[in-house]
């Protein structure tokens, strides 16, 4: 999730050789990447597709969209950088979470815990944060920094690409920040989200805008409004909302009816 020009040069040139890079901007594909997705090759489940990979892709196509590749956890210190309240205004995305006290909430792709420590405040000790990540050197972040906090309603859950492990009609809110487009298997992720939730129970989608060239992301790191229904109203989940909050980002709300 790295912006063009606000790093130093050495911290930039660490992360793009990193084994799973983050969000750079990068080049448009060209014609001969085009072609080649439009004669990929579909799996026996018919819902993905793999053909040559993008430098910065899996090579594997859902819905027409090529998952990118994930941020490793060498890249935890670029969830936590300074600069990220202002750049992203994480502060107005926890202020509008519709959460309340008591409410169980699931932060998948869950990192350093940015988002589930300050979760658990809201929350607050009758209520409980899941934090999910299929890395448990992210988990033992959040452990530690937990500890030193003295927050103890955040259960840490190991998840595998394939499933949350997230226990069944249990979670009021599932929040995803910048993690959905990274998921390997999503259709098989988010039908354990949508069993995960209660009725009435909502899944908060942040994703930079695709729509939005001035966005200095990587192209496979960003997703539109348009793509994104698709792929959650394919599971069931219904569209409610898309605040006009964040500077760069979308904030999609859906529902589990």
């Amino acid at each position: 999730m790295q912006k063009v020009g606000s790093t130093p040069f050495y911290l930039l040139s660490i992360l793009l050789w990193l084994p799973f890079t983050g969000c750079s901007q990068d080049a448009a594909p060209d014609k001969g990447q085009e072609s080649t997705r439009e004669s990929a090759q579909e799996t026996g489940d018919g819902f993905y597709q793999y053909t040559q990979s993008n430098y910065d892709g899996i090579g594997k196509i859902y819905m027409g969209r090529e998952i990118s590749h994930v941020m490793g956890h060498l890249g935890a210190g670029w969830l936590e950088r300074p600069g990220r309240v202002n750049e992203e205004r994480t502060d107005l995305l926890l202020e509008n979470l519709p959460l309340n006290e008591g409410d169980r909430v699931a932060d998948i792709g869950a990192g350093t815990g940015y988002f589930s420590l300050p979760m658990a405040k809201i929350v607050g000790d009758t209520g409980r944060v899941y934090a999910v990540d299929i890395q448990p050197e992210m988990l033992d972040i959040i452990a530690s920094r937990s500890a030193e906090m003295g927050v103890e309603n955040i259960t840490r859950v190991l998840a595998v690409a394939d499933d949350p492990k997230l226990p069944k009609n249990t979670i009021n809110l599932v929040l995803l920040v910048d993690a959905y487009h990274e998921f390997e298997w999503p259709r098989e992720v988010m039908n354990g989200v949508y069993e995960s939730l209660v009725s009435g129970g909502k899944v908060v989608l942040i994703e930079y805008r695709a729509e939005d060239r001035a966005v200095p992301i990587k192209r496979l790191h960003k997703m539109s409004v348009e793509q994104a229904r698709k792929e959650m109203e394919a599971l069931g989940l219904i569209f409610k909302d898309n605040l006009d909050l964040l500077p760069q980002q979308h904030f999609m709300i859906f529902e589990k009816p």
